[in-house]
């Protein structure tokens, strides 16, 4: 199943042409791509989130010490 949607590009978006042109694809091709990465990342992101503040709210966090030991052990492997 696919879904037609018209958009507007602003005037700088110029590579469009020339990026369809060396990948041998057209710009709606392209255009879908970009769409598809942009929400798959921010389905992963708003998913992560929503899973980190279940966690917190459970009061599943890392304590103060657990949280300096990991600091202590990232500035020795800096040093």
């Amino acid at each position: 199943m696919s879904i037609t949607m018209t958009i507007r590009l602003e005037d700088g978006i110029k590579g469009l042409e020339q990026l369809a042109a060396a990948t041998q694809r057209n710009k709606s091709f392209l255009a879908a791509e970009a769409i598809a990465q942009f929400v798959e990342s921010n389905e992963w992101q708003i998913s992560e989130i929503q899973a980190a503040l279940k966690e917190a709210d459970a009061g599943d966090y890392a304590s103060d010490q657990e949280v300096s030991a990991v600091a202590a052990k990232w500035m020795a492997s800096a040093n």
